[in-house]
């Protein structure tokens, strides 16, 4: 496993949270790719091997796996997410390094386990090895110092795999966003911050680009597997307009709001879309609740007398608020998707994106909807 060496500001926050930071895929094959290629010049394994991450920091990897031939040489690193939930966490991230001729430059392959791009829309031109831009350029910066090191001429090719890789990507986003074959190589900082979910945000906003390069003009953004399905049945909306939002409506909202398309359709359970109406953008129960005193005021503005109001301020779940109100006849459900839809538009700041509102129940079943509606009340 990597070695974490906390130093200065990650040793504080350490203290603070009670949580382990990890690595990045992409600091993890750095380290991989620096010890082969000091291996095929030196003749020797730097075991544990340093590398510098972008902000500075300066941790140690173990080596998991090594081989040296008379051309080429091979590393492999164990991924540590730390106390990240990251289906990459134990992975084997290998690097093979073969020098090439002088002026070829470094030049990245896709081993097994790592993906191809195949869309447009990513970060990575079609048909290049999903390797991300800054693992990138954090290889050849090692590359060129150990180049520097031990008199070679940095021009070489970098394989990267990683074991099981194929089947590990079938539990992210990668098949959807054209990236076939494998894993990503990831990473701006190097670090993995436990329960960032910045790694699904950056699905998100690649889910975006795709979308774009795809020329969509209407995407959905969607908490779960159910609400996919039924915005798919009620828009016929391609694979590639569909983003799975989860609770980070927040990330959709503000990245189209950079990156704006015509039309934005937001479906999801009802209890999670009951606190965006609230205004929460993160919809995550640990850091928002379903505010009942909320829901009955909705109702009272639905038409519910005082007694269905205090029962919707007493109900046990938020889908039972909305059951009471349809028994009552008082359209809970569509309140609660009218201003959800509020909340979105206050978010996309003017954006010209109309925006419509799906809430299901947990069989899928439609239980409230807000018409599209854009900006100035288009």
């Amino acid at each position: 496993m990597a070695e974490t060496r906390a130093t200065g500001g990650r040793r504080a926050q350490l203290e603070r949270t009670g949580l382990r930071h990890g690595w990045t895929t992409g600091a993890c094959a750095t380290a991989a790719a620096t010890a082969a290629y000091t291996a095929l010049l030196s003749g020797e394994f730097p075991d544990p091997v340093t590398i510098t991450l972008p902000k500075g920091q300066r941790p140690d990897f173990a080596l998991a796996a090594e081989e040296l031939g008379p051309d080429r040489a091979m590393a492999g690193v164990v991924k540590d997410a730390g106390d990240d939930p990251d289906v990459t966490h134990g992975a084997l991230i290998r690097a093979t390094v073969q020098s090439l001729p002088r002026g070829a430059g470094v030049v990245f392959r896709a081993g097994p386990g790592v993906g191809t791009v195949t869309r447009p829309g990513l970060p990575l031109p079609v048909g290049e090895p999903a390797v991300n831009p800054v693992p990138r350029q954090m290889m050849r910066d090692h590359i060129a110092e150990v180049a520097s090191r031990y008199g070679g001429s940095g021009d070489v090719e970098i394989e990267i795999s990683v074991d099981d890789g194929e089947e590990i990507a079938r539990s992210t986003w990668n098949p959807r966003l054209g990236i076939l074959g494998g894993l990503s190589i990831l990473g701006t900082t190097g670090i993995v911050v436990p329960y960032s979910c910045s790694a699904w945000i950056d699905s998100i906003r690649r889910g975006i680009d795709v979308a774009h390069a795809a020329g969509r003009t209407h995407v959905a953004g969607c908490t779960g597997a159910t609400s996919e399905k039924v915005a798919v049945a009620v828009h016929r909306l391609p694979e590639d307009a569909l983003l799975d939002m989860g609770d980070f409506a927040g990330a959709v909202l503000r990245y189209l709001r950079r990156h704006p398309v015509p039309r934005l359709t937001i479906a999801g359970g009802f209890a999670k879309l009951s606190k965006l109406a609230a205004g929460h953008l993160d919809l995550h129960s640990s850091r928002s609740q379903v505010d009942k005193g909320f829901l009955a005021g909705l109702a009272r503005r639905g038409g519910a007398d005082e007694d269905l109001a205090a029962a919707v301020a007493a109900a046990n779940t938020g889908l039972e608020t909305v059951q009471l109100c349809a028994a009552r006849g008082v359209p809970l459900g569509d309140l609660v998707a009218e201003e959800a839809r509020a909340t979105a538009l206050g978010e996309l700041r003017g954006e010209p994106i109309a925006v419509d509102v799906i809430c299901i129940d947990r069989s899928g079943t439609i239980v409230g909807r807000a018409t599209p509606l854009g900006p100035l009340g288009r």
